[in-house]
């Protein structure tokens, strides 16, 4: 990392992003800037291939997903980009960016079908390598889809992907992190922002419970606003426990209760994965508190970035994550990289796998964070 500032901050300069306008693009030159992206749509057929070849090769999605990402991320050179404010506009029009998003429903809806019928006749083994790399799927591509979806204005996207979340058992994620991370992240009141020094495995456990707590918490104070009780139809956990009843009670029409265990265990992965990537993009940043209760706002030195293409191209610049920060409403394609954010020092495919060994993770990215506080004159969680 010679020449990047001890925090991994990105040196000055980055390379200028190249968007012209959508009318002016032949329709080659639209597939070309989006095929990157699809990137995602590889694995169900993958995991169609792999479970039909059984053995090891089951295994194959899920090696793809971690190594495989890990090894193209380190290949490829860090990308950064900076993108003007002309180019925003006009990548944040253009459709096939959006379609992309809109056609992984359908996908996603046909894998599990597909995997939750296929599943009654396999062996254990090969049961479990389907469930977890199903699973991993629904994680990685499933939920950061929903991620990009549930922020948009439209109530159809926001359905759309509050049904991607609803597939792998988190259907209160949208609202957790959409009117909770967002609004209180790098504070301690934020579950989904891991501490300085707090281990991967702790983490899990207090951000799946306290985003629960808050999901309950948030429709509790919308509805008290509104003079009603929480136990009004009006809460959107009622529509999240209905949803739940109709994913689980479909699984078990088709499928019966390996059906029901089948749903259970792929969403169990895609959750774990999902929180993983939250205790990344945060780990041991604190906002200042200003006041009791108050805290700076949200700058772009409150998120990890990562500039490393390939799982940039998987997760549709999700690793791009201190702009999300700054403009939730701006969709992937035209997010790009902030020069006041610190830098991971590898891509999310490494970092992930790093997390999972604890005294690594913390050997790594504790002096990083000491450096970033000292760089920043900022808190540490």
């Amino acid at each position: 990392m010679g020449g990047v500032r001890p925090c991994g901050r990105i040196p000055p300069r980055v390379r200028a992003g190249t968007v012209t306008s959508f009318s002016a693009l032949s329709f080659p030159a639209r597939l070309r800037d989006v095929a990157p992206y699809a990137l995602g749509f590889l694995l169900p057929p993958m995991q169609v291939w792999a479970t039909e070849a059984g053995g090891a090769g089951a295994w194959l999605p899920l090696a793809a997903l971690f190594a495989g990402v890990a090894l193209l991320d380190t290949l490829a050179p860090p990308h950064p980009v900076a993108i003007s404010r002309d180019e925003t506009v006009a990548l944040d029009r253009r459709l096939e960016f959006r379609w992309l998003t809109w056609a992984w429903v359908p996908v996603h809806i046909g894998l599990l079908l597909w995997a939750l019928d296929t599943a009654q006749g396999l062996s254990g083994a090969e049961w479990l390598a389907l469930a977890i790399g199903t699973g991993a799927i629904g994680g990685a591509i499933g939920i950061t889809y929903a991620h990009e979806l549930v922020h948009r204005a439209s109530y159809w996207e926001r359905g759309l992907g509050d049904v991607l979340l609803a597939l792998v058992s988190y259907p209160h994620f949208g609202l957790t992190h959409v009117h909770g991370h967002h609004r209180h992240v790098a504070t301690p009141h934020d579950p989904a922002t891991a501490r300085l020094g707090e281990g991967l495995y702790p983490f899990l456990v207090r951000s799946m419970l306290g985003g629960v707590r808050e999901a309950l918490a948030i429709e509790a104070a919308r509805l008290s606003r509104a003079g009603r009780s929480p136990w009004h139809p009006s809460n959107r956990c009622w529509r999240y426990s209905a949803a739940m009843v109709a994913v689980y009670g479909a699984g078990a029409w088709l499928a019966g209760w390996n059906g029901v265990g089948f749903l259970a265990l792929q969403s169990l992965m895609a959750v774990l994965l999902l929180e993983t990537i939250n205790y990344v993009e945060h780990y041991g940043l604190r906002r200042r508190e200003v006041s009791p209760g108050r805290y700076e706002p949200v700058a772009a030195h409150h998120s990890w970035d990562s500039s490393h293409r390939v799982s940039n191209w998987l997760l549709v610049n999700l690793a791009r994550h201190a702009e999300h920060h700054l403009v939730a409403s701006r969709r992937y394609q035209a997010l790009g990289t902030q020069r006041a954010a610190p830098q991971l020092p590898a891509g999310y495919g490494s970092m992930l796998l790093l997390a999972t060994v604890p005294p690594l993770w913390r050997r790594v990215m504790d002096p990083r964070v000491a450096a970033w506080a000292a760089d920043t004159d900022g808190e540490v969680a």
